[in-house]
């Protein structure tokens, strides 16, 4: 029997994962995972992304047992590694799932162009999108910037359904090539092991990831549109991780939650497939933007002074600070609000509450996040991608394209960004959302106290403060809009005239 290599990636499942099936048919498959934090532009994880990957690994591997199919890791530039396993294996094909960042597309020609060299066969899959970003395109050829045409386009394309797990295949019976040990890794934290929440919280896995699904469907999805914006209950999916490491795919997500539109959850079924259709949306936007997580997708706001810890204010540095008088007058530093706003430390109990649930247990109410991440920006006046990164070191759901696109978002920064002058006031949000303060006293139990520090800002001050600095940031804009505006009319004009 011949022998095929599926190299797993963010599809750590073994139902619906076309690869394996592609991998085990006529064949004996071997499976590698590789953990790579060296090929140029791969981001390194994140504390709790690595803390979940070591849990995925374990129970993917148990899976992969049952199927008769080994699973090998390593560690490295995965070129290189799945290239030389492959050899060592002398295996006929290597099957992979595709993945749409710059940096990985780049690992993945490479992979592909030294298998075809040895003569091996090499063929990729689409298993972690429903649809193929270089296919959904605007009437005039190009990449959707807005979120709702975007959305409009993809909600009236099928979808394909779910697949099954390969049947049990006959087992690799050669020399297998060394194997890294999943302990040595150390991904898990050890000095201190700050991981508590996150093992209360959290089953990483395929089984947990449907049990969680099975849960949501039967019940909160009823109320979903209602539900997802309170975060003193259980009203959303909380599904996000296992969508991000692959536990579940899109195609059995999407498909579970339609099947209930018969149940008078007409509303809530479109409600949440317009949720993975942001999830759609956001990497749309960094397969075109691979520099989603590093650059302003609208270049205007490279100059907006947006403060960072341990360097100058971004952009000109005459502009006035949207963090306010704080700022300006001798109040906390940015590294000084970076801490506070990390810690849940910084007098605004919404605010507060969202970051304590964030460090203890790896995830937060995606209310809370906007909340939040636009506190940070705004009335702090701190570079979005500061939290950006934050966010990439704690969420145990963060990924290359929801993470950034959302913090650009808020940010206005980015595509189909809500307007800078659409700042979140944490305190009415709170009354809106939590108008009992039951998420807010679970995690911050001391906010009605005179314990409970005030604010290290004035949230009004500051966010008067925030849309003077945009308001600058326009009319330092305007003559270089209207040099393009002019020259898009002139252009206009002179290309009329060619074709008449």
């Amino acid at each position: 029997m011949t022998t095929s290599l599926v190299w797993f990636r963010d599809d750590l499942r073994v139902r619906d994962n076309p690869a394996l099936l592609a991998a085990a048919a006529d064949s004996a498959a071997v499976a590698l995972y590789v953990l790579d934090e060296e090929s140029e532009g791969v981001r390194p994880l994140g504390g709790a992304a690595r803390w979940w990957l070591h849990h995925a690994l374990e129970d993917l591997r148990g899976e992969l047992d049952r199927l008769g199919i080994p699973l090998l890791l390593r560690r490295g530039a995965a070129a290189g590694i799945v290239g030389g396993v492959a050899a060592a294996l002398d295996a006929e094909a290597v099957y992979w799932n595709r993945r749409y960042g710059g940096p990985e597309r780049q690992v993945d020609a490479e992979v592909k162009a030294k298998a075809e060299e040895d003569g091996r066969h090499a063929e990729s899959f689409q298993a972690s999108l429903l649809h193929e970003p270089w296919r959904i395109q605007t009437g005039q050829g190009t990449p959707y910037k807005v979120f709702t045409p975007f959305w409009k386009t993809v909600s009236e394309l099928d979808f394909r359904k779910p697949l099954d797990a390969p049947e049990p295949t006959q087992r690799f019976r050669g020399r297998l090539p060394e194997s890294e040990e999943l302990d040595g890794w150390e991904l898990l934290p050890r000095r201190p092991d700050w991981a508590g929440g996150l093992r209360k919280a959290w089953t990483p896995g395929a089984a947990a990831g449907h049990e969680l699904l099975e849960d949501f469907v039967d019940g909160a999805l009823a109320d979903y549109p209602q539900g997802r914006d309170r975060p003193a209950v259980r009203g959303t999916s909380r599904l996000s991780p296992y969508l991000r490491w692959g536990h579940l795919s899109p195609f059995q997500v999407g498909h579970a939650v339609a099947a209930r539109r018969g149940a008078n959850h007409g509303e809530a079924v479109r409600t949440y497939l317009g949720e993975l259709g942001w999830r759609e949306f956001c990497w749309h936007q960094l397969y075109h933007q691979p520099l989603l997580a590093e650059r302003n997708l609208r270049p205007e706001f490279d100059a907006f002074p947006w403060e960072r810890p341990g360097r100058k204010r971004s952009g000109n540095d005459g502009g006035a600070s949207p963090s306010g008088r704080n700022a300006n007058r001798g109040g906390p530093s940015a590294a000084a609000r970076v801490r506070a706003w990390q810690r849940g430390r910084t007098g605004v109990p919404l605010v507060d509450a969202g970051q304590r649930e964030l460090w203890t247990t790896g995830w937060m109410h995606n209310r809370v996040r906007m909340v939040s991440a636009s506190f940070l920006v705004k009335n702090l006046g701190i570079d979005w991608r500061v939290g950006e990164q934050w966010f990439w070191d704690t969420l145990v759901d963060a990924d290359a394209a929801n993470n950034p696109a959302s913090w650009q978002w808020v940010a206005g920064s980015g595509a189909d960004a809500a307007p800078f002058f659409r700042i979140f006031n944490p305190l009415t949000q709170q009354a809106k959302f939590d108008p009992e303060a039951r998420y807010v006293s679970r995690w911050v139990p001391e906010y009605a106290s005179p314990e409970y520090p005030e604010p290290i800002v004035d949230v009004k001050e500051s966010r008067q403060a925030a849309l003077e600095a945009y308001q600058a940031l326009r009319e330092d804009n305007a003559p270089a809009r209207d040099k393009a505006s002019r020259g898009r009319a002139s252009q206009g004009r002179t290309g009329r005239g060619r074709a008449g």
